[in-house]
This record gives structure tokens, C-alpha cells and sequence, in this order.
């Protein structure tokens, strides 16, 4: 099947041009010499002016192999809490984007779990951001998409345990992409807080951590279960430390201290 793009001209430019000129602009503000290999990143999917140079600041320090899972969020409550798709390409306005039939069959083989569902990944915009990214700086990139609901934590680390078993047993290069904003809607200095609380578990890759420091502290992020997910899988593959890029809020942006949402860019290894 051919996904065609839900929020192009909303999130990110509908235009080519645009768009292209907008991802370079988002990437320019940190080009180092030598990219960096990393088992796993964290970008933000918010709309590109909100938390694009987040998101820029990651893909522009690391080196993205060409096949790439990537674990976003099913924020409708429409279709699976854990949907893959195994065949077809998503469109952007960059182009089509291919899923990796291959890697996406073995992802379904290991985990029970997830389950082949379009309807979930229709509308979902975590996952259709970070495409042109991968568009613009591995053009023969193929991928596997991922959108995980509300879900319960034994259920987060199968998962991950599962893409952990795919990722080793594959003779290429995988990266694990995972997308999350983190706290969302309250005021600048209580969202840096809350933020700062859930970093520190993703510095500390601590899936449980993460997961009753979210619930426990009130912190509205987003991509919680993605994130455990991929911090299971990562400390499978050896991966002990996260680093933190880049931390900022949409108050940047908007000048509203008042209602905010949490942006972070992390690699993990």
C-alpha cells in the first residue's frame, strides 16, 4: 500500500522546495566532521518551526544506516496499540519512502504483539516527520513503522526485547529511531522540571524508571510507551548511556510561558 502524507502543509511545508529548504535550515545549526554511529536516537515531532531544530540537531550528529525501525506513537485512539505496517512506501512531499518487507515480517515473526494495521498509522503524524530527514540525508533509506498506544509495561518490554532479537540477528546495520515530545501544556518552569525528571531516566536508560517516574510525577510525554519500548530494546544491545543534544520548549517559539510542550533530542549508545 501507498501512504499518502496526513499532515504535509500542516507540520512541515507541502511544497518540495520548501520543505528540502526548511530540513537543510534544521540541520545546519550542527554539522560535524564525522558523523557519529549510535544504536538509537530520540528526536521530537512536533511542527518543524516548534521543535524541527530539535529533531535537526540529532540527525545532523549521526550517521543513519539505510534501514531504519522506527517507534512512534498511535496518538488517535483509532486501530491497534501496537501497529506495524509490512509492505508498501510512505509518500512526502520529498518523494516515496519504502518499508523494509523484509525486516517489518521478521519485527512481526518475533513479537506477537504487533499487529498489521493501517488504520492506526492513517492519521498519525510521529512517524511521517522524521521522514524527510531520513529523505534528505539517506535518500536509499527503507524502514519499518511502529506505533505504539496506551500499553502496558510488560507488553512495552516484549516488544522491545523483540526488536532487540531482530536487531542482533540482522547482518546490516539497523538504527532505532524513536520519536517522543515530553510534557505537555503546563506552565515553562513546571514543564523544564517534569522534562528534566524524564531525561534523566533516558540518560540513565532506565525503561522502568522512565515508565513510573511518568506516572508517578504527572508527566504528560507523549511517546512514553516508544520510549520504553526502545530503551528495552538498546540495553539488549549493549547500549548504556543516553546523551541529550539539545532540551527546549515551544515558549521559544510561540512567547507563551503559560502552555508549553517539551521538546528533547538524545543518542543513545
Amino acid at each position: 500500500m501507498l501512504r499518502l502524507p496526513a499532515v504535509a502543509g500542516q507540520f512541515y511545508p507541502a511544497s518540495p522546495r520548501e520543505l528540502s529548504s526548511l530540513v537543510r535550515q534544521c540541520l545546519r545549526q550542527e554539522s560535524p566532521a564525522l558523523k557519529e554511529r549510535v544504536k538509537g536516537c530520540l528526536v521530537p515531532h512536533a511542527g518543524y518551526v516548534y521543535s524541527g531544530n530539535v529533531a535537526g540537531a540529532v540527525f545532523a550528529r549521526i550517521e543513519i544506516p539505510e534501514k531504519v525501525i522506527i517507534l512512534g506513537v498511535r496518538h488517535f485512539p483509532r486501530g491497534e496499540n501496537a501497529a506495524i505496517l509490512s509492505d508498501g512506501a510512505w509518500r512526502t512531499p520529498l518523494g516515496d519512502l519504502p518499508i523494509d518487507v523484509h525486516l517489518a515480517q521478521a519485527c512481526k515473526e518475533q513479537c506477537q504483539v504487533l499487529r498489521e494495521d493501517a488504520i492506526a498509522h492513517a492519521q498519525e503524524h510521529s512517524l511521517e516527520v522524521q521522514l524527510p530527514f531520513l529523505q534528505a540525508l539517506r535518500p536509499a533509506a527503507k524502514f519499518v513503522p511502529i506505533a505504539l498506544g496506551a500499553i502496558k509495561f510488560e507488553e512495552l518490554q516484549e516488544i522491545g526485547e523483540a526488536i532487540a532479537r531482530v536487531i542482533t540477528s540482522s547482518q546490516e546495520e539497523i538504527l532505532l529511531l524513536v520519536t517522543s515530545d515530553l510534557n505537555h501544556y503546563e506552565d515553562d518552569l513546571i514543564t523544564r522540571k517534569k522534562d528534566a525528571m524524564a531525561i534523566a531516566q533516558l540518560e540513565a536508560m532506565d525503561p522502568r524508571g522512565l515508565y513510573d517516574a511518568c506516572r508517578s510525577g504527572s508527566i504528560s510525554m507523549c511517546g512514553l510507551g516508544p520510549s520504553v519500548a526502545a530503551l528495552v530494546a538498546l540495553r539488549a544491545l549493549g547500549a548504556r548511556h543516553g546523551e541529550t543534544l539539545m532540551h527546549a520548549t515551544s515558549a521559544a517559539i510561540s512567547g507563551d510561558y503559560r502552555r508549553v510542550v517539551g521538546y528533547a533530542g538524545l543518542i543513545f549508545n
